[in-house]
């Protein structure tokens, strides 16, 4: 995979508002939030997009998951956080590193997009 913005900020090669990490993920503040609440939320490892991951990162998915709402209660947003992850371009993905959005404290419409 070629080297991201996001791999950047893994390496801190770029600075990043961080608000968790360990051995497996990364969380910080996105530059353009889209609501008062807005986190990415990436793997260590470099996977492009949900589309490419395999079965061999069937637990770092799930991890994902249950930490996006470790980190949303850790916010103060226990009860109503919506988590989005774009698949491709076409989808409103524009770094190509697997990222889940944890976006809360605005109401949020359905269908979305």
């Amino acid at each position: 995979m070629a080297e991201t913005l996001f791999s950047k900020i893994i390496n801190r090669e770029i600075p990043a508002d961080i608000v968790y990490e360990d051995d497996l993920c990364l969380a910080f503040r996105d530059i353009n939030p889209q609501a008062p609440l807005h986190i990415l939320l990436i793997p260590k490892k470099a996977i492009e997009k949900v589309a490419d991951a395999t079965e061999t990162d069937q637990a770092l998915l799930g991890y994902l998951l249950l930490k996006a709402g470790d980190i949303a209660r850790e916010q103060g947003y226990a009860d109503a956080f919506r988590l989005v992850i774009n698949n491709g371009e076409a989808a409103g993905q524009t770094v190509f590193h697997l990222h889940v959005h944890i976006l809360a404290g605005r109401p949020f419409s359905w269908p979305a997009g």
